[in-house]
């Protein structure tokens, strides 16, 4: 068959590999000028290592990840770290990543440690997600793990994370957050996009077409059966494709989706990222710690604020210090139609809160980076509103994030949706 795949994420490129192994032809398309997806680097020319405009990293849990770059006889790139990651409460930070941090934290009460170790053993290794989606997890972990956990440790994370939408989210979206995650910390010889590129380059070796800089205007029927593309240079024909992009993008592109299939596209929830890269001249937290969550509560103009060179040496970067302050929003968030310098403006003050010393002049460069479709957010017995992955059109598939529920968005289960369309594309079911 002549295939296209719309994207050039990992899920795209790990459909197209494994179209391309059981011998048909894959073309990809992507409207950037790079490959990478929402896992893009970007490099300053005395950098070693490129940096990724959106903090991405591996967990040791990550099978599907690890099991294709394995099979693409990358894994010798890749290695885990364990850097330190804190919670704040009363003003201060406390590492909470592991049963000893726990034990000493000190907003947990005796009792409020035994509870926590219970309930987060019956959620790792005993719940069903299936019951779990019919309660909001605002609901579930007041009632389970009690309104004292609740308040310290999970309605910042809720809140951080899904804003307004913190009580709508089911609980099994974070049932996933306690099956799949490590403490160690994944990534890859030269950073996310070093890998992006070698992957790539293995594709076009096994003579897959990668067009870059190629968006797609329209995908339609097409009366011979298969599917016309609009493309830049004209109309093409394909015997199918797959669609990585979110699920607004697809409706947009192929109107001719049945009233009901398009509906379900257009009522998935989701919020943007909005992230501000700094580099600075020198460590900003002195403790050496990786990742901050931080509740909107306590008044920072950002979800977490990560040290990247806590967790990479700074060598790396040619001797500056990176740091992301990030957050998850909605698309009508003031943030999103602020510049890079409102933004800088905005939250470089809330740096001193972690380092009294930092000034302004510390920094060296800046970038910002954002992104409308970064955070799905699934609502009570979401099962129900995923998209199929083969659309109402014959040889027209979707492959998406909003997909991969009850697991969280990532590059993981971006592999695993892709490959899963794969092989429904090679199906005759």
């Amino acid at each position: 068959m002549n295939i296209a795949v719309i994207g050039a994420g990992y899920g795209g490129m790990a459909a197209a590999y494994d179209l391309n192994k059981a011998g048909h032809k894959v073309t990809i398309f992507e409207a950037a000028d790079y490959v990478g997806g929402l896992a893009r680097g970007f490099k300053e020319p005395h950098w070693d290592w490129s940096v990724e405009q959106f903090y991405h990293h591996w967990f040791q849990s990550d099978k599907d990840m690890l099991g294709l770059i394995n099979e693409l006889g990358l894994s010798q790139n890749v290695f885990f770290p364990r850097p330190k990651t804190v919670v704040y409460y009363n003003e201060k930070f406390y590492p909470l990543d592991s049963p000893l941090a726990a034990l000493v934290f000190p907003g947990f009460s005796f009792p409020d440690m035994v509870r926590f170790g219970l309930v987060t053993v019956y959620l790792r290794f005993l719940a069903n997600w299936r019951n779990l989606e019919h309660h909001t997890a605002y609901d579930w972990i007041k009632k389970y793990y009690g309104e004292s956990l609740y308040k310290t440790m999970f309605e910042p994370l809720l809140v951080g994370k899904f804003g307004e939408h913190y009580k709508e989210v089911n609980m099994a979206w974070f049932w996933a957050r306690f099956k799949t995650r490590t403490t160690r910390l994944g990534t890859y010889k030269g950073g996310f996009q070093a890998f992006s590129d070698d992957f790539a380059a293995i594709l076009r070796q096994m003579g897959i077409d990668i067009q870059l800089s190629t968006p797609i205007s329209r995908i339609e029927s097409a009366p011979q059966g298969g599917i016309n593309l609009t493309l830049p240079g004209g109309e093409q024909h394909f015997d199918q494709v797959l669609v990585t992009s979110s699920p607004g993008l697809l409706a947009r592109l192929a109107p001719g989706l049945p009233s009901d299939y398009l509906g379900g596209l257009l009522n998935l929830k989701h919020m943007g990222a909005v992230v501000l890269v700094l580099s600075i001249k020198q460590q900003l937290s002195k403790e050496g710690y990786y990742w901050y969550s931080l509740p909107k509560s306590a008044g920072y103009p950002f979800l977490a604020m990560v040290e990247h060179t806590n967790y990479l040496p700074a060598e790396r970067f040619g001797g500056e210090h990176i740091l992301y302050c990030g957050d998850y929003l909605d698309n009508g968030h003031e943030y999103f139609s602020m510049d890079k310098e409102e933004l800088v403006e905005r939250f470089t003050p809330s740096l001193r809160r972690f380092n009294p010393d930092f000034s302004a002049d510390w920094i060296n460069k800046s970038w910002l980076f954002k992104a409308e479709y970064a955070q799905p957010i699934p609502l009570l017995d979401h099962s129900k509103n995923i998209p199929a992955i083969r659309t109402p059109i014959p040889g027209l598939y979707f492959a998406s994030m909003s997909q991969v529920y009850p697991w969280d968005r990532g590059t993981n289960f971006a592999v695993q949706i892709g490959r899963q369309a794969a092989r429904l594309m090679l199906s005759n079911d």
